[in-house]
C-alpha cells in the first residue's frame, strides 16, 4: 500500500510516525507547507514535518498550491493508494481528492459532526465539553463534511489547554489511524455519512479574542486562558503596555464589592495577585509584559509594587 502524508506542525509527527509502522505499506512522500521567512533575520523556517520526514528518508514536497497541472501530475505519478491528512493547512481540490483509490483520510480533533472548522479544540474547552475525541474521515470538498470512518472518545479532566489537548488528540488519532487503515483497505469497515442535524462549526480565532473583558466571570476568563493557549493568549493592558496573562487560576470568592479589573494582593504565596471580575477573582501566577520574558507575579511585584491596586 502506497501512502502519501500531508501535514505541517509538531503535533502531526506521531501520525507520520504511525504510518511508517503499518505493515505492507510505504510512505512514498510527505507534503507540507513551504518554508517561510521568520524571526529578525528573516531566515527560512522549515516545518516540523519536513524535518521529521527528512530524518526518515521520506521525500518531501512543498507546493504552494494544487491548482498547477504540474503539481497534480507529480502527485498522481506517485500512485498513492491513500492520502493521509493531519493539520496540513491547505484545502485539497477535487482533482487531488480523486487521485487515490482509497480516498483522502483526514484526522479531525473532535467527534464530528460536532465542532467542524478551524478551531475545534479551543471550542471544546470554551464550551465546557466533558468529552471530545478524534475522527478519521473521508475528505470531500466541504469543510469537515465528509463521511466518517472511525472515531474514538477522549474524556476531559477540566484543566486542559488547547496546546496540550491538541497533542493528546493527535496522538490518539495516530493510534486509531494505524488500526483503521488496514480495515479500510480490506473493506472490513465502511464510511457513514454525517448527521447534519447534529453539526456545529467552530469559528476561526482572532487575536482580539484574547483581550480580557473584566466584566466576564473569573471562571469564563480562566477557561479562555486555557482555550487560547498557545494563541492568541489572554492579555490586558497595564501602564499603556500589553500584559499577557500566561498562567492564571479561578477563585470563586465574592467579588461584588469591587470594580472589575482591580488588582489585589493575595495571601497565597503561589498566587500573590488576583484581579476582580464580575463574579470571582482571577489569580495571576505568571505574566509577561510586552517586549519582556514571562516572569512569576512574585518577581514582577518586586520590581513593580504599584501593580497592586492598579486598574487593568
Amino acid at each position: 500500500m502506497r501512502l502519501i502524508f500531508m501535514g505541517t506542525p509538531t503535533f502531526a509527527i506521531p501520525v507520520l510516525a504511525g504510518l511508517t509502522n503499518i505493515s505492507d505499506s510505504e510512505v512514498v512522500a510527505a507534503y507540507t507547507t513551504p518554508d517561510r521567512a521568520a524571526g529578525r533575520g528573516r531566515k527560512a523556517r522549515t516545518s516540523p514535518i519536513k524535518d521529521y520526514a527528512a530524518e526518515l528518508g521520506i521525500q518531501v514536497k512543498q507546493p504552494e498550491t494544487f491548482r498547477s497541472d504540474e503539481v497534480r501530475a507529480e502527485l498522481t505519478a506517485l500512485q498513492p493508494d491513500a492520502i493521509i491528512v493531519a493539520a496540513y493547512g491547505k484545502l485539497l481540490p477535487k482533482p487531488v481528492l480523486d487521485v487515490p483509490k482509497m480516498g483522502c483520510l483526514n484526522i479531525h480533533p473532535s467527534l464530528l459532526p460536532r465542532h467542524r472548522g478551524p478551531s475545534p479544540v479551543a471550542t471544546t474547552i470554551l464550551n465546557r465539553d466533558g468529552v471530545t475525541g478524534v475522527t478519521i474521515m473521508l475528505l470531500d470538498e466541504g469543510m469537515d463534511t465528509g463521511p466518517l470512518i472511525a472515531q474514538h472518545e477522549f474524556f476531559l479532566q477540566g484543566d486542559e489547554n488547547t496546546d496540550d489537548l491538541t497533542k493528546a488528540l493527535f496522538e490518539l488519532g495516530a493510534r486509531l489511524l494505524v488500526e483503521t487503515i488496514p480495515k479500510w483497505e480490506s473493506g472490513e469497515i465502511q464510511a457513514e455519512n454525517q448527521d447534519e442535524s447534529l453539526a456545529s462549526v467552530s469559528r476561526k480565532l482572532e487575536r482580539s479574542d484574547g483581550l480580557v473583558d473584566w466584566s466576564l466571570t473569573a471562571d469564563e476568563l480562566e477557561r479562555r486562558a486555557r482555550a487560547f493557549t498557545p494563541w492568541p493568549g489572554l492579555f490586558t493592558n497595564w501602564n499603556e503596555s500589553n500584559l499577557k496573562l500566561v498562567d492564571v487560576s479561578y477563585h470563586g470568592v465574592d467579588s461584588s464589592k469591587w470594580e472589575p479589573g482591580t488588582v489585589f494582593q493575595s495571601d497565597d504565596p503561589e498566587i500573590p495577585a488576583v484581579v476582580a471580575t464580575s463574579e470571582g477573582f482571577l489569580g495571576l501566577k505568571t505574566i509577561q509584559l510586552e517586549g519582556k520574558r514571562p516572569v512569576s507575579v512574585k518577581d514582577f511585584l518586586n520590581g513593580a509594587p504599584e501593580f497592586i491596586g492598579s486598574k487593568l
